[in-house]
């Protein structure tokens, strides 16, 4: 006799728990509330879909700050190489680039999501487009799921809905609250890869510039430690920066107090500052007769030279040919450390993770099945697992997704 297993929420970890059931015999169903599947998978890696890192497995428990030793049974039972194996085994050839993420060769996020697709249709899942509402369970035991327009029994429920980020992809925290029903605890929920705010005018100011090749930090200013630096892109908005490093860097921050943190960006990475100084020294002399304010025009994007001027102190119409030496020797630090203070996360609809979910404690590690229900499962961002950026948190999905899947039948 077949086994039943109901999956609730078709992203990257319901698709591939929903694929590996029916893979070893289930009769599946998944459940999913939006018309379309994978809708979050559309929009990662800014539509290119960061679909996993190319790392060894200690390499991406090192990535997982939360909670990573949780996952040791997932990742090795699926590891990042299985990951590439399972999509180029399905027609989808990737590449590894800088920081060893790894994307479609197409560049195309909805590649990934036809591949999903295609795998759950193949290995035999029924698709149904309903939003689910209520867990139901007997005796310590999950019985099925309570939908708005009908009841799914099963032998098996495993609850795939993904964190409270990004609600229009569907992300709306449904998970918790069917966790919650379960008797499950569900840790404080804070925003992860999400970005920072600043009460900087100059960052509205320069809102819409976006920097390359830069170099960031951020600064505890209570130890005056570093925690986190990149090289990268990143950029300026009306509420304070964003961008591929600050959302990186967002993951670092575990407790934003205002006026805790401080992102110190090196405009000029490239450039020593004693390097710098002489091309200060270039520019100003091929402009000697002019403002200062207008020598800037081939060292600086035009929306952040009024910024550097204000902090530099020196006035607008001071002429280049007499800045002195010092002058120049403090241009060159607020070139090589323009500081943006931070007040605060943006909220949590904005972030790319959702920090916080299910009690890890709660949860078998080698099943993934609850400790409270037996027959109930969860993957993916539902759980309290999140890593850095860089493909590690779509890992986890796939990871996880795949051990419920098997371990449900």
């Amino acid at each position: 006799m077949n086994k039943k297993v109901v999956v609730i929420g078709a992203g990257a970890a319901g698709m591939m728990a929903a694929g590996a059931a029916a893979e070893y015999g289930a009769k599946v169903t998944l459940i999913e509330k939006n018309p379309r599947v994978g809708r979050k998978i559309m929009i990662t890696g800014k539509g290119r879909c960061n679909l996993c890192n190319n790392c060894d497995v200690q390499t991406f428990i090192n990535n997982v700050p939360v909670n990573g030793r949780f996952l040791y049974s997932a990742i090795n039972n699926f590891s990042p190489d299985d990951t590439i194996g399972f999509f180029e085994a399905r027609g989808l050839a990737v590449k590894t680039e800088r920081g060893n993420r790894v994307f479609p060769q197409s560049d195309k996020a909805v590649d990934v999501v036809d591949t999903m697709r295609r795998y759950v249709l193949d290995s035999g899942v029924t698709i149904v487009n309903d939003t689910a509402k209520k867990l139901i369970a007997e005796n310590g035991e999950a019985v099925g799921v309570e939908c708005e327009n009908a009841v799914y029994y099963a032998d098996s429920v495993i609850i795939c809905c993904g964190g409270k980020s990004y609600p229009l992809t569907g992300s709306t925290g449904d998970g918790y609250t069917l966790a919650r029903q379960a008797g499950h605890t569900v840790t404080e929920l804070k925003p992860s890869l999400v970005p920072l705010e600043s009460p900087d005018n100059d960052c509205k100011s320069m809102q819409g510039l976006s920097l390359k090749n830069v170099s960031l930090k951020i600064i505890d200013k209570n130890s005056n430690k570093e925690i986190y630096s990149d090289f990268g892109e990143m950029l300026f908005t009306h509420f304070g920066i964003s961008g591929p490093m600050v959302l990186s860097a967002s993951s670092h921050i575990r407790d934003m107090k205002s006026g805790q943190y401080r992102a110190v960006i090196d405009l000029k990475p490239a450039l020593t500052p004693e390097q710098l100084d002489k091309r200060l020294q270039k520019e100003f002399a091929a402009n000697s007769n002019k403002d200062v304010s207008n020598a800037f025009s081939k060292l600086l994007p035009k929306k952040i030279i009024v910024p550097v001027l204000k902090r530099w102190e020196v006035p607008f119409d001071k002429k280049c040919n007499v800045i002195t030496k010092e002058e120049r020797r403090e241009l060159v630090c607020i070139l090589k450390s323009f500081t943006v203070e931070l007040s605060g996360f943006r909220p949590i609809e904005e972030a790319i993770v959702t920090s916080g979910g299910v009690k890890t404690t709660e949860i078998n590690p080698k099943t993934m099945e609850s400790k409270l229900i037996s027959g109930l499962f969860f993957a993916g961002e539902v759980i309290d697992c999140d890593a850095y950026t860089g493909g590690f948190n779509l890992q986890i999905a796939w990871s996880t997704g795949r051990l419920a899947g098997q371990s449900s039948v």
